[in-house]
């Protein structure tokens, strides 16, 4: 009965790890550019009174053996980066990657960060920025008499100047892809970290390489499912319920016992 709370306990905490995540789902359903994750787990060691094969005779074997599993653990967090709506804006700095890849942005650390977010804005020196003031990389500069700016499906930034009606070119916004996105870390902010599991970014010119191409003037939401997130907590909460009254019931077994009149 003892090991039947512990057991059913480390059930209770991975629900609950797991209603964690669903909560962080829920909360970022309006999120641009936001990927659902979901709670992996994976079973304990086993308690193992008989071992599969084992002799039970001269001439035999036992053909299963008998164990008793210690419990549940969550083990990773995946993360669905599978493509969001694209919502239209009309904003000229609003940009959507239709397909794979991320934009690259400068942290104030040094670091290059990677985001799906392309809602980004120019800041008081004309540099394109995001939300948080991280500057786009390679650096784009808006020029202060700029009155149009276009930027094309595969990233080349244009602008229209005051008293010039020629298009000038002043850069372009380039995208990287992972071969495991799922390995990457996520920093907040909508900003992701390159590591050692999700592979080295490989950078370049958006719809190439399996790279997809930009859209102007949409951004991307996120592809969280409001209705799949509420069947997945209502499972989660039976899950946890089922648990306690595991607990419940070793609880009055045990009391039983202490009861037993010799």
């Amino acid at each position: 009965m003892i090991r039947a709370l512990y057991t059913a306990a480390s059930g209770m905490n991975a629900q609950q790890a797991n209603i964690d995540n669903i909560a962080n789902n829920l909360a970022n359903v309006n999120t641009t550019g936001f990927k659902r994750s979901r709670v992996e787990f994976e079973d304990l060691v086993y308690d193992q009174t008989r071992i599969p094969g084992a002799p039970t005779s001269t001439v035999g074997e036992a053909p299963i053996g008998l164990e008793t599993g210690l419990g549940v653990r969550p083990v990773a967090t995946a993360r669905d980066f599978s493509r969001g709506n694209l919502r239209s804006t009309k904003g000229p700095l609003d940009v959507a990657i239709e397909g794979d890849g991320f934009f690259q942005v400068q942290l104030p650390s040094g670091e290059v960060g990677y985001t799906r977010s392309g809602m980004f804005h120019v800041s008081a020196d004309g540099q394109v920025v995001t939300a948080d003031g991280y500057p786009v990389e390679p650096a784009i500069t808006i020029p202060e008499n700029a009155t149009a700016t276009t930027i094309s499906k595969d990233g080349i930034v244009s602008v229209v100047v005051a008293g010039d009606q020629a298009v000038q070119q002043i850069g372009t916004i380039e995208t990287v892809t992972f071969n495991n996105p799922a390995g990457l870390r996520a920093l907040g902010g909508n900003v992701f970290a390159a590591t050692t599991a999700s592979g080295e970014p490989s950078q370049g010119t958006p719809g190439t390489d399996s790279r997809g191409t930009l859209a102007q003037g949409f951004v991307e939401d996120s592809n969280v499912s409001v209705v799949e997130e509420m069947i997945n907590m209502i499972l989660g909460q039976r899950a946890y319920e089922a648990n306690s009254r595991v607990v419940k019931a070793a609880d009055e077994m045990l009391s039983q016992v202490n009861t037993i009149v010799r």
